[in-house]
């Protein structure tokens, strides 16, 4: 068996922003790709027993290290990312992404699509008038969709911004909440408050909310509205109704753009029910200027292993669906058996 050796040389501080802290990126590299990777001076010498693999690191590190002498810090969501699109035999991903930026947070953070699939959601927004952004937790969806509507309301591009979602309990019953109707319906419409504060800024929210240019509000406050020439987010649409959701829908106004999120997979609706989302993803799949974006679990950007929960549970999911399809056909057979044998 042959010993494979390739080398980089790089300056200091990009190669500290590779290494990470404690090395984590590079023990990655080094875990996932069977490699050793050295760093001497300003040198980085890979190397590993399977030229395709030393070949791989090689490449993966090449578009890390390009990736931050554009001025990013490598986050470990990144390295899984390029190793990730690596496996899948495309390059540069990351350089690919990083011209993409919607705006900064009040911080200077910028806000900028992560994965493929991030991509492809925020190119939807900007070309199509209503956008369905399905997917697992912590893909982006809202938070995404939450910067491309202030950065639209900054630009004067609409007039406010209106953000709802159903208030309904995430599988528990909450009972009588203490305080004015707006007190009781916070807590439902926090995670929208959150991501206003990061982008937007505490102070700016408050007056341009005291003005009526945002709104935060349950989805039920929505019937009887014409909502024109605004950005208009439904959060957590998998817990609508299907009249819920026609009746969110059949309120956009002249020059307004919608943007509705939601993950099949965490239905909060009594047992039984039928989600407004499944019914418009049927009804609405061949309309025009209406555009689907399903996000997977490659395009969760939250800590590593919020990727491998959600793909575990989508295994589990898998197999059980499949062990009941079987359970069903084996019904199918025996009732058809029975059946036969009666008419003899």
């Amino acid at each position: 068996m042959g010993y494979f050796e390739k080398s980089i040389e790089a300056d200091a501080s990009h190669l500290m922003n590779l290494f990470g802290k404690e090395d984590e990126h590079i023990r990655k590299i080094e875990d996932d790709l069977a490699v050793t990777i050295v760093n001497r001076g300003d040198e980085i010498k890979i190397s590993g027993e399977e030229f395709e693999q030393v070949t791989r690191a090689f490449k993966i590190i090449e578009e890390l290290l390009a990736y931050s002498r554009r001025g990013n810090t490598i986050a470990s969501q990144n390295v899984n990312y390029s190793i990730e699109m690596n496996q899948e035999e495309q390059e540069d991903t990351l350089l690919k992404l990083d011209g993409n930026l919607i705006c900064h947070t009040v911080t200077g953070k910028p806000i900028k699509p992560k994965t493929l699939g991030q991509k492809q959601y925020v190119d939807s927004i900007k070309n199509k008038m209503i956008v369905f952004g399905i997917g697992p937790a912590g893909t982006g969806k809202t938070y995404l969709a939450m910067a491309m509507a202030i950065t639209a309301f900054k630009n004067n591009e609409v007039g406010r911004i209106i953000l709802t979602r159903p208030a309904i309990e995430a599988g528990e019953k909450l009972g009588f909440l203490p305080g004015d109707l707006q007190s009781k319906v916070d807590p439902y419409l926090r995670p929208l408050y959150d991501a206003l504060y990061e982008i937007m800024g505490a102070e700016s929210f408050v007056k341009n909310m005291e003005k009526g240019l945002i709104e935060v509000a349950p989805l039920a406050y929505m019937r009887g509205r014409t909502l024109d020439n605004a950005y208009i987010i439904l959060d957590e649409a998998q817990n609508t109704t299907p009249a819920q959701m026609k009746m969110f829908l059949t309120r956009i106004g002249f020059g307004s753009k919608v943007i509705i999120t939601g993950d099949t997979t965490q239905k909060d609706l009594a047992p039984g029910a039928i989600s407004g989302l499944d019914i418009a993803i049927r009804v609405l799949s061949k309309l025009d200027d209406i555009s689907f974006c399903r996000l997977t679990s490659k395009d969760v950007v939250r800590h590593p292993l919020v990727q491998k929960i959600v793909k575990a549970y989508e295994s589990y999911e898998s197999q059980n669906q499949h062990e009941a399809g079987k359970a069903n056909n084996h019904e199918r057979k025996r009732s058809i058996q029975k059946k036969i044998t009666k008419r003899k």
